[in-house]
Order: C-alpha cells, then sequence, then structure tokens
C-alpha cells in the first residue's frame, strides 16, 4: 500500500471505485440486520454480520494521520478507504466516515492548545489542559459564546461540507456511507481535560465547581450535538451510526475518565449529565478500560440502549453482563476473544452482543 502526503489529491477515481463496489441490495439487507439487533429482535445468541466481499479496482493508499488533519481532501481519502477496506473484507459494520480531529474538538474551541502527535507515530492529536487550571478554565466558561469557527470545531464542519460537495453526484455513496458523530467525548472528559487531572482531587475539595462545570461542557455538548446533525441527520429518527455500528438513539457519549471514580462518585457527578444528554438524544455510552465498577450506576440512566467497550480483560464481565445483557441493554463491537470465552462458560447473550473489534480505542493490525 502506497503513503499519500500534500493537500491535494483527485477524489473522483476513490469514488468511482468506490461507488460502483457498493451493492445496495447487500447494504440494505445488512442495514436491516442490524436494525433488528439495534431493536433486541437478533434470533442468535451474538450477532455477526457481514457482507459479501467486493474487490477494488485501483490501489487505495494509505493517509497519515497528520496529513489528513491538514487536508479536508486526504482526510476525506483517509475515511473513504476505511469503507473499502470493509468491502474488500466483507465485513459485516456498515460503511461510516466522520470528520477524524481527536478528542481535542470542543477544547480547543475553548481555546485549550491544539496538541498533534509526531508524525511516525500516525495517531489522532488531542489538547492540552489550560495552563491556568480550573482559574483559567472558570475565566473561559464566564466568557464563553458558541463558536464553532474556533479550534477544531471549524476543521469539522468544514470537513463535512467539503465531503458532502464531493459525494453529492455518486447516489451510492450518499445513500449508504453514514457520516457519523465527531469525537465530542463527554462532559467529565471534557472538564479533565481542559482543567486538569486536580480535578480528582477537587472532586472532595470543590464539589460545587466540579458540578459548575460538568453542567458547563453538558450544555456544550448539547448544542454541537444538535448543530451537527443540522448537517449530518443521524441514520433515522430512531438509531444513529458510530464506528460502523448501528445503535438506537442519536449519541454515544465517551466516558474513558470515569474509570478513574468510584461507582457511587460516577452517580453523583457524572450519572446526572450523562441523562440530560440521553434525555434529549438516547443512544449509548462507551469507555475503554475498566467499568465494572460503575456500570450498574450506568445501566440506571433513563434512554440508554447499550455500550461499547474495550479491554473485556480488565473488567469482571459477569458484572458487565449482569448489568447490560440480562437488562436489555446490547453491546456493541466486542471482541472475538471475549465472545468466545462467554459462549464457552454457558454465558446467554440473549442476541444483545455483537461480536466485532471494538475500534473506539485500539485497532488490531494483525
Amino acid at each position: 500500500m502506497s503513503q499519500v502526503t500534500g493537500k491535494t489529491i483527485d477524489l473522483r477515481p476513490y469514488l468511482e471505485d468506490l461507488e460502483r463496489r457498493i451493492c445496495p441490495e447487500e447494504e440494505t439487507r445488512l442495514e436491516q440486520e442490524w436494525i433488528q439487533f439495534a431493536d433486541g429482535n437478533c434470533r442468535q445468541e451474538v450477532f455477526v454480520p457481514r457482507r459479501k466481499p467486493s474487490q477494488p479496482s485501483l490501489s487505495w493508499p494509505h493517509v497519515m494521520i497528520n496529513d489528513a488533519l491538514e487536508s479536508y481532501d486526504l482526510m476525506i481519502l483517509q475515511q473513504l478507504s476505511g469503507c473499502s477496506e470493509n468491502l474488500r473484507l466483507g465485513g459485516g459494520e456498515l460503511l461510516s466516515v466522520r470528520a477524524n480531529y481527536g478528542t481535542g474538538i470542543i477544547p480547543t474551541m475553548l481555546g485549550a492548545e491544539y496538541f498533534p502527535m509526531p508524525y511516525e507515530t500516525d495517531t489522532l492529536p488531542t489538547a492540552r489542559s489550560f495552563a491556568g487550571g480550573k482559574e483559567e478554565l472558570f475565566r473561559v466558561m464566564a466568557e464563553y459564546r458558541p463558536d464553532y469557527k474556533r479550534g477544531l470545531a471549524s476543521r469539522v464542519f468544514e470537513m463535512a461540507e467539503r465531503y458532502l460537495e464531493a459525494t453529492r453526484d455518486y447516489p451510492n455513496i450518499s445513500r449508504f456511507v453514514n457520516f457519523y458523530d465527531p469525537d465530542l467525548q463527554g462532559p467529565l472528559a471534557l472538564a479533565e481535560m481542559t482543567w486538569g487531572s486536580d480535578i480528582y482531587v477537587d472532586m472532595y475539595e470543590a464539589q460545587e465547581e466540579v458540578e459548575e462545570a460538568l453542567d458547563f461542557f453538558t450544555g456544550i455538548y448539547l448544542d454541537f450535538t444538535g448543530k451537527w446533525k443540522d448537517l449530518c441527520p443521524d441514520f433515522d429518527g430512531e438509531h444513529a451510526v458510530e464506528w460502523g455500528m448501528l445503535h438506537r438513539g442519536g449519541t454515544m457519549i465517551r466516558n474513558d475518565a470515569a474509570m478513574n471514580i468510584s461507582g457511587d462518585m460516577y452517580a453523583e457527578f457524572v450519572r446526572p449529565r450523562d441523562q440530560r444528554i440521553l434525555d434529549a438524544f438516547g443512544g449509548c455510552i462507551h469507555f475503554c478500560g475498566r467499568g465494572h465498577h460503575y456500570i450498574e450506576k450506568l445501566s440506571e440512566i433513563r434512554g440508554l440502549s447499550g455500550i461499547n467497550m474495550s479491554q473485556p480483560e480488565w473488567n469482571d464481565m459477569e458484572i458487565i453482563y449482569k448489568n447490560t445483557v440480562d437488562k436489555g441493554l446490547c453491546i456493541l463491537g466486542m471482541p472475538e476473544a471475549e465472545v468466545r470465552r462467554a459462549l464457552a462458560a454457558d454465558r446467554p447473550l440473549r442476541g444483545l452482543v455483537q461480536c466485532g473489534a471494538s475500534l473506539a480505542a485500539w485497532e488490531d493490525k494483525k
């Protein structure tokens, strides 16, 4: 696979290749299977979707992340290359792309420092915490006015507009490639990224200030998500797509920072804000690392339809299953090794587990 650098590229050969390879009948069948799973109507113990492979007619290049960050067309090519690979391998995820600018989208919109990774690591960027910590964050909060042309937020919307323009004349791509939400994280993760790690101490020493910051970021999350959906609507009125996985509801909150607090602290500080978001949109919650210590508290949220997790080996999976599939909540993107382990142990999965790579945090490149 060749590597593409620079800021301009002719997208047409790749769009034409993808348009030709998308089979409307095959994609429609796959969509219906995903809807059945998301709605709790899967007839198998585990949901393992697949499509018929479709081979490319040209070589799709690898686009380095830092190059994609500097060129909308290269970002489009990078994202569509994932769709090409999905078709080539006969994968079961729905075709999907996003404005892939990492976790710093909202922090940089507030003025946090953009922090790209070294070129050779080929890894998404983030943002630095405010140098002034809590005091600087509260100054920003006091002066905040929505400005979606600031920081990475501007790139997110401009890239989406460029994608919609570039794909306008390709009906199969326009119909079957889902442009899903950018990585907006969640209230706790956003507060931690801007406040800094002192926020965990301040949960004890400055509780009211922490709650004020969490409410602030909840409001931004709601406003940003609503503005995004005006430009790129969900799959339909009841379902959305994340990382190629269809679920009920309209958002996927990223709760990676919650691994650092207890279940009781999650219920006190984070759950009320997650509840506000899911009251507005419904949907799922993602977490990396360990989550069994707060999964029971999380499972009680109204409007929650499921979870996406990584590293099942770091969790007591019986606790996870008791608080998800046993309660009618689905699990998206469960790694195959854990699915095999659970089935070998005669653990009922109730047709509510989708077997697939949890691409939210890592990618198996073997």
